[in-house]
């Protein structure tokens, strides 16, 4: 079919030019800047100078605009839903962050793999039903900070890069253990079903919600768990993955607890409403349903050094549970919850250390 005459002059001719427009090198705008690399190099605190560093109380704007850059008028909306700071933030946000991106490591080149021998059947599989567990709590532990992201304003968005650091420390946790469970000759064994304190983390309708619940409460106790993982590991491998482990799980601890900090001190009215939050979690962590003897026996066998020591086992177990409660309680006084010692579940109070004399 032959082209129009038309056409073919019209695609000849030059294209109408529109006239630049150079405003933008003219606007004023902010100050300029001149950051300067400090000795841990360009950070995030390097860079929050003046009116860049200042996050504002309440992001208003509700658009990509980043913070520090100039207003355009007539910008579509994108619709960030948590536009409070004390509903999101925490003093050592960009401080855990440069942290993650230096201290990243590969589960697959980092831990020693060929330290790992054949152990007693019986050990070998506890420690499977352990990391089976495990992985089963890391998936949660990364999908619920990774549901905030799209919420978080530019305005504050210190808070979103440490978020994606967590859920990329998450996946190469489950990724971890689940190469634990499959590298000695087991796999992975019986899902344990710890569902509901799971799902009450998922389903939490508020950031500081999610993170006292996940951050201050499970996570917590995770990290203690993994601080004694690597006494009872049966190998270097082991050793070195309940370590990295918990380094990883120190920022995720502490990053909650700064949080919720922050919140307490410039919305202390909160204090009620986080009070029930932890009311709800605590009782749910015990809960009868959530109950796994395979679990329980599993750390008791890995604990003990086998089913003929179950003794020692209960006796190393009981420890790692109060731990756990002392370790949580000293981070609800360190957030400046420190009433909550009070009103804590039983099944935690009763494992609670008397209060240190100030």
């Amino acid at each position: 079919m032959a082209i129009d005459p038309a056409v073919i002059e019209t695609l000849r001719k030059q294209p109408d030019m529109p006239e630049l427009d150079l405003s933008w090198l003219t606007t004023e705008g902010p100050p300029a800047v001149n950051a300067k690399p400090g000795r841990h190099g360009l950070t995030l605190d390097d860079i929050n100078i003046g009116v860049y560093g200042d996050a504002p109380e309440v992001a208003r704007h509700g658009t990509t605009r980043v913070r520090g850059s100039i207003a355009r008028p007539g910008v579509i909306r994108t619709g960030y839903y948590v536009p409070e700071k004390s509903d999101i933030w925490a003093d050592n946000a960009t401080l855990i962050y440069e942290e993650a991106l230096q201290r990243q490591w590969s589960s697959a080149t980092d831990i020693p793999w060929e330290s790992i021998e054949p152990l007693p059947d019986e050990v070998e599989e506890a420690i499977c039903q352990i990391c089976t567990f495990l992985t089963e709590v890391e998936f949660i532990a990364g999908d619920a900070p990774g549901q905030w992201l799209k919420q978080i304003s530019p305005d504050h968005f210190e808070v979103a890069l440490y978020l994606v650091t967590q859920v990329m420390d998450e996946a190469r946790h489950l990724d971890v253990f689940r190469k634990r469970a499959l590298a000695n000759g087991c796999g992975l064994l019986e899902a344990t079903g710890a569902t509901r304190g799971l799902r009450n983390i998922l389903d939490a309708k508020d950031f500081t919600e999610m993170s006292a619940l996940m951050h201050v409460l499970a996570e917590g106790f995770v990290q203690t768990m993994f601080r004694t993982g690597e006494f009872i590991a049966q190998n270097e491998a082991e050793k070195m993955i309940f370590r990295l482990c918990a380094q990883d799980e120190s920022r995720h601890v502490g990053f909650g607890v700064m949080h919720l900090r922050y919140v307490l001190q410039h919305a202390p009215e909160r204090r009620e409403e986080i009070h029930h939050y932890l009311d709800r979690a605590e009782q749910l962590f015990g809960h009868p349903s959530d109950a796994n003897s395979g679990l329980q026996e599993a750390l008791l066998i890995t604990m003990g050094g086998g089913k003929d020591n179950i003794d020692k086992g209960a006796e190393m177990a009981l420890a790692l549970t109060k731990k756990q409660a002392n370790e949580y309680m000293h981070r609800l006084e360190v957030a400046g919850l420190a009433d909550r010692r009070y009103r804590m579940n039983p099944g935690f109070m009763m494992l609670l250390d008397p209060p240190k004399k100030r």
